[in-house]
């Protein structure tokens, strides 16, 4: 789990262009990365980790493009939803976050928006999901799912992002 297949560089026009589609989904520039970032790729199943001057910033899986869990910048801009500590090992095991869990939400956000997923304990994220409702809509359910759950501590991105990261510290 987690193993790297393939890594490499992108070029700096297909850098340039992954920028661009990040700007694009996010209506954010990423903070810090310069006007010639270094962008690597790794490619692990299921998908690939862009790693932008020498951080672990976005994952792409099936099509979708997100941040990664460990990039606070772009972590901290998105939508919260605090999860009751009883949700979380079931996050954890890849499950999608259903409404009797969300403790509160932070932020406005559209059906298919992402958000990311707290623990109510820690405040930490442990997973980025996709809205199925907006969030008055999950504010007011009481039962079923309302958010899907994309990429989580402990799956594969995740382990191999904690990999290169040891590796590097």
């Amino acid at each position: 789990m987690g193993s790297v297949k393939r890594r490499f560089f992108l070029k700096e026009k297909d850098a340039k262009n992954l920028l661009k589609e990040i700007s694009e989904i996010f209506g954010a520039g990423l903070f810090g990365v310069g006007a010639k970032p270094k962008v690597e790729v790794a490619e692990i199943p299921p998908g690939e980790i862009f790693i932008i001057n020498d951080k672990p910033a976005l994952i792409r899986c099936d099509g979708v493009l997100m941040p990664a869990l460990t990039f606070e910048d772009l972590i901290s801009i998105l939508p919260k939803v605090i999860v009751d500590m009883g949700a979380i090992p079931h996050i954890c095991n890849g499950a999608d976050i259903m409404a009797p869990g969300i403790v509160r939400v932070e932020g406005k956000f559209k059906e298919g928006s992402f958000t990311a997923v707290l623990d109510e304990k820690h405040g930490k994220a442990i997973a980025v999901a996709k809205a199925l409702l907006g969030s008055e809509e999950i504010k007011r359910l009481k039962h079923g799912k309302a958010l899907k759950n994309l990429h989580y501590v402990g799956d594969a991105f995740w382990e191999a992002i904690n990999t290169f990261q040891k590796r590097r510290g």
